[in-house]
């Protein structure tokens, strides 16, 4: 689980419930209708805007934001430099026993088809058409959440407006001028509260763990052609390590030693 991402919500969600009670209490900000016509609307307009799958489908995404089970660049490097240093003394064939060890689907399929012998850039169009399908899917969750996000306090505002008109209507009795202004307002805070603290972060979230997976995979086929050409595993080495910052490049070498 990406624990940053559960404590973001919850140290949000709990500095802002801490200001509210110290601020008179919590009941004052309940209101049913403002939920109604934030979250309501908030959903209403992410259905018109994309398809009813797409939304459904976005489930699936988001728990990229939650949970994260990618394998990192070092290990990455580690396992494509052993697999190359099999596959130099008993070549490619050897890594067929190595096939059930593999977890990462994407490695596993990359590995395959270097074990077939495929064409060198015929195996990286198929590896990087997955890569491009998973940007595309990855990038309607994105897209979905910044759409909610901004949707959400745009009705806020429309809530906001109504409370507005309503009270307007009872401008003749001053004592609940003061009530129905709170009241209002609140539908705007919901909007900005669920916007700034759930969708727009979630989408920043989405969006980095894509990139970092999408890292993973560009790592991966360079190693894969690496080691079906045949290069020395130091040389496959050298090249996967170009990918990776300085200090993480020490750290694979001081493991080694």
């Amino acid at each position: 689980m990406d624990i940053t991402t559960l404590i973001g919500i919850m140290s949000g969600v709990g500095m802002v419930l801490i200001a509210i009670f110290m601020g008179g209490g919590l009941s004052i900000f309940i209101n049913i209708p403002s939920m109604m016509i934030t979250m309501g609307g908030t959903i209403g307009a992410t259905l018109i805007n994309f398809p009813f799958s797409k939304v459904v489908g976005v489930m699936s995404v988001v728990k990229n934001a939650f949970f994260h089970k990618g394998t990192s660049p070092e290990g990455i490097i580690k396992l494509l430099v052993n697999f190359a240093t099999i596959a130099r003394r008993e070549g490619l064939l050897a890594l067929e026993e190595k096939l059930s060890t593999i977890h990462d689907p994407f490695l596993r399929k990359g590995i395959q088809l270097a074990i077939d012998g495929t064409p060198l850039e015929t195996t990286r169009d198929i590896l990087r058409t997955e890569i491009d399908y998973l940007e595309s899917r990855h990038k309607v969750g994105q897209e979905i959440f910044t759409a909610m996000g901004t949707y959400a306090p745009a009705f806020g505002m429309i809530g906001t407006l109504i409370g507005l008109i309503q009270m307007l209507r009872k401008l003749d009795d001053p004592s609940k001028i003061g009530q129905g202004m709170a009241t209002a307002l609140i539908t705007t805070f919901y909007g900005a509260l669920f916007a700034n603290l759930v969708c727009l972060p979630i989408a920043g979230k989405l969006r980095v763990r894509s990139e970092e997976e999408i890292f993973s995979r560009e790592l991966i086929i360079e190693g894969i052609l690496s080691i079906q050409s045949g290069d020395n595993p130091r040389v496959v080495e050298e090249k996967l390590k170009a990918f990776i910052a300085p200090r993480l490049r020490e750290k694979i070498s001081v493991e080694k030693k």
